[in-house]
């Protein structure tokens, strides 16, 4: 029996004829193609007649401005509920290109000029790039446009289904704020994902602690910035806020809470590992307690419950059910590093290339927030719509450099660059320039379509250059925006270790690269990570906190962070030349 077929409604049908008008647009199209089918979806969305009817009786060429080719197109869709030409021309465009027309003051030229000069592919991408000020110097934008239109990207965030960690959390805390002046509410945090610091989340969960369930929720779902209540019962509540973003609530007894917080924190993995460890031990443990045979087991706090079960306390970046459990009960549970450990940032740009602060504020924010020492790594001359430095702006710059290192107090300014891998892992610069860097950041910033096996070979080439430091974000992925390039990253972190370099957890909320399990695999071969900010102002210094949950969830401890050590040591470590001596952490 044939499959029936979904009819689209007259609406449907033109909003499919306006798409083929605007992605003919951006292939640059004969204006004319381009308007007719413009015309035509205004003309089938105006239409009194019954559309089918028209189709039936052969007669949608009587309409004004379809014809033959057009007709034919209609009466496919009418008649099938699908049109080949159409999906063909979405299959040949990047899949968030079209959310970029959505934004306010971006029509189709202007995503055409976006997506051919920036390679600029989704919502996501076009944030980062305004945030590099790549838009700047673009033919028909500027200073004002690039703003207007992150004021556009913030309200697409605001209907998007997912989350950056750092958007999800903020909007969080102002929910946690409000509940703690609620009378009822003893205690509240938040658990799930958003706990356990996931880099991208879908919604966030909420754990209370109250003699009064139905009172906090009552009150829960009235919160300020609650644009939908979608669940409100007796413990539990759930809202949509004006944002998107969706908080799930649940309300226990003060003493449930310690049970409800690990349970509701997660993974699911985690807890299944959990109760079955509980059942070994004669115990039963789910989300409301701990008993053994009748008796209930008081737990004050999850280190107690953790006791109880004879571990040592599991921090929740790392219940993932990935070897926690067995460190746990060994007593081997690591200390984790802590953003109070890192003693500077080695990425970070300047309005020499395209940051926003000149190299005197970020060093002085760098310093007022403890740090002692900041990498500056401007773009390499590769990187044109960047500023990428010329030969004779190094010097320069350098000449700055030293004349703010002999005026600023307590922070070090170290020379560095971040040098693009060219296609075939030469380095942008040859090594008589890079030899001018205290250190120099390798990283992939074109050709990211290259085969697996040729874009491995092409940064383990780089690695083996004896002025290469480390790896620059190295699968170039941006979060809810654009996949990572195809490479073998444990080979990478091989050749780093092979060659005593370090790799890079790019700290900025789009990329947290390397991921948690990349950081923990190079932990494991003893090389140093790097959290670094990617830091284009003096606000974006701050994301080195953002890093700090993806290198815990990576079980990284200070033993394992290249940027933890002080100056002195850094300096020896960084400014090796040998490329020849293995090992990175020493």
């Amino acid at each position: 029996m044939p499959k029936s077929v979904r009819k689209l409604a007259k609406q449907e049908i033109a909003g499919i004829l306006e798409e083929i008008g605007t992605l003919l647009e951006l292939k640059g199209e004969n204006p004319f193609k381009t308007r007719a089918y413009h015309n035509a979806a205004r003309s089938i969305e105006g239409l009194d007649e019954d559309l089918d009817a028209l189709v039936a009786r052969d007669e949608l060429r009587k309409i004004k401005g379809i014809g033959e080719a057009l007709a034919e197109k209609i009466g496919t869709l009418v008649t099938t509920g699908k049109l080949a030409y159409y999906d063909e021309l979405r299959a040949s465009f990047p899949e968030g290109l079209l959310d970029i027309l959505a934004i306010p003051g971006l029509g189709p030229k202007k995503v055409k000029v976006l997506y051919e000069e920036l390679g600029v592919r989704s919502v996501r991408e076009l944030e980062y790039a305004c945030h590099e000020n790549r838009l700047i110097d673009l033919p028909g934008f500027g200073e004002k446009s690039q703003a207007k239109i992150l004021e556009g990207v913030e309200f697409a965030k605001k209907h998007a289904g997912s989350f950056l960690w750092v958007e999800a959390w903020a909007q969080a805390e102002g929910v946690l704020e409000a509940l703690r002046k609620v009378r009822a509410v003893k205690t509240v945090e938040v658990a799930g994902s958003l706990r356990r610091r996931k880099e991208v989340v879908h919604d966030a969960d909420l754990i209370v602690a109250t003699g009064q369930p139905e009172e906090v929720v009552k009150r829960f779902v009235k919160l300020a910035g609650v644009a939908r209540i979608l669940a409100a019962g007796e413990t539990k509540g759930s809202v949509m806020l004006e944002t998107g973003l969706q908080i799930d609530l649940r309300a226990v007894k003060p003493a449930e809470f310690p049970f409800a917080m690990h349970y509701f924190t997660g993974s699911k993995a985690h807890n299944i590992a959990m109760r079955a460890l509980a059942q070994r031990k004669g115990f039963k443990l789910n989300e409301y307690g701990l008993w053994k045979g009748k008796r209930s087991v008081k737990c004050g706090t999850e280190a107690d419950l953790f006791d109880a079960l004879g571990l040592s306390y599991i921090p929740p970046e790392l219940r993932e059910d990935a070897g926690e459990l067995a460190a746990a009960q060994d007593g081997e549970i690591p200390v984790l590093v802590e953003l109070g450990d890192l003693e500077g940032v080695l990425h970070t740009h300047s309005t020499w290339s395209d940051g926003k602060a000149s190299i005197e504020q970020m060093a002085r924010a760098a310093g007022a927030m403890g740090l002692t020492y900041m990498g500056l790594t401007d773009h390499s001359k590769l990187a044109a719509y960047a500023g990428g430095l010329k030969d004779a702006e190094i010097l320069e710059q350098h000449k700055e450099i030293d004349a703010l290192n002999g005026k600023l107090k307590g922070i070090r300014i170290l020379k560095g660059i971040e040098c693009d891998i060219l296609q075939d892992g030469k380095m942008d610069y040859p090594d008589k320039i890079l030899a001018r860097f205290d250190f120099v950041i390798g990283s992939v910033h074109s050709r990211f379509n290259l085969p697996a096996k040729q874009m491995t070979d092409r940064i383990c080439k780089a690695l083996s250059n004896p002025y290469v430091t480390m790896i620059g974000h190295p699968t170039g992925r941006l979060l809810l925006a654009r996949k990572g390039y195809d490479v073998d990253l444990r080979a990478m972190i091989d050749t780093a270790k092979k060659h005593g370099k370090f790799v890079e957890l790019n700290a900025h909320p789009l990329r947290q690269d390397l991921d948690w399990q990349h950081c923990r695999y190079a932990r494991d071969q003893g090389v140093r990570v790097s959290i670094n900010p990617d830091a284009h102002s003096t606000e974006g210094l701050k994301d080195i906190e953002r890093g700090m949950g993806t290198a815990r969830r990576a079980w990284l401890t200070k033993e394992d962070v290249l940027n933890v050590l002080p100056l002195d040591r850094v300096m020896k470590l960084i400014s090796r030349r040998e490329s020849s001596k293995p090992g990175a952490r020493r």
